[in-house]
């Protein structure tokens, strides 16, 4: 008898924490334009500034194909700005979303899953002009935007590498922002002092052990992939982190 009364409760109990969850999604769509408006106003601005450039160095010297531009970060324009939305979207919802009855767990977890639905919709977007440029020979002016730096390889590994460095800079800046919920401006200045402290005593490691030419080796042998997964591995320390400290963060 306790069976059959326990499983229907734990059923519905799922499908209520669900709902809760997908309300946070819902609550961050609710202004398009952060996720998607914005960034691709500031991916379109570089591209049109890509083309403009590629006609003027046409005209000027009837170069072919541009190969210097792949060098250029403009696939990456966007990256900046999102930075901030994951400071953006605890900073300015978090406290909205408390009053309207959601726990610390299902805003965090709603903003994930925004993180890594907006991070595949923009990697699909991104691998997909990669090619659109290769087979157009970069827009029949020979210029390089999307098909620059590591990408124009393969659609899924331009796919990939995509999706962690976004989700990386998302998880960052919403991460940050848990601390500042938490602790304020003294846990902003103790987490940024840690920080730098690890990382000179890891230079500091590295150098009095003489090993820059075998971490240099490592790092240089790794693949693209590799690179990235270990990105990834970095934006759900991140995730996994502000999960933890949000759980005690106080409203403003």
């Amino acid at each position: 008898m306790t069976t059959t009364i326990d499983r229907p409760i734990a059923h519905t109990a799922t499908r209520a924490r669900a709902h809760d969850i997908w309300r946070i999604v819902r609550l961050h769509a609710l202004k398009p334009s952060v996720f998607a408006g914005v960034p691709l106003t500031i991916l379109g601005g570089a591209w049109a500034v890509s083309l403009i450039v590629g006609v003027i160095l046409r005209q000027a010297g009837g170069v072919g194909d541009i190969d210097g531009m792949r060098y250029s970060w403009a696939v990456l324009s966007p990256q900046w700005y999102l930075a901030v939305v994951g400071v953006q979207v605890v900073g300015l919802t978090f406290s909205f979303a408390l009053g309207f009855g959601a726990t610390r767990r299902d805003f965090w977890l709603g903003s994930s899953l925004v993180f890594v639905l907006a991070s595949a919709a923009f990697a699909v977007l991104i691998a997909t002009l990669v090619q659109v440029e290769i087979a157009t020979s970069g827009w029949g002016l020979g210029v390089h935007m999307f098909d620059a730096l590591w990408y124009g390889s393969d659609w899924w590994l331009d796919f990939y590498t995509t999706f962690a460095l976004q989700c990386l800079v998302l998880f960052i800046g919403a991460s940050v922002t848990t601390v500042y919920m938490r602790w304020r401006i003294r846990g902003i200045v103790i987490i940024a002092f840690a920080a730098i402290a690890l990382v000179l005593a890891a230079v500091a490691i590295v150098t009095g052990t003489a090993s820059w030419p075998s971490v240099g080796a490592w790092f240089v042998g790794l693949s693209i992939a590799q690179v990235f997964s270990l990105i990834l591995a970095v934006a759900a320390f991140f995730a996994v982190a502000g999960y933890v400290v949000i759980r005690r963060a106080t409203p403003r």
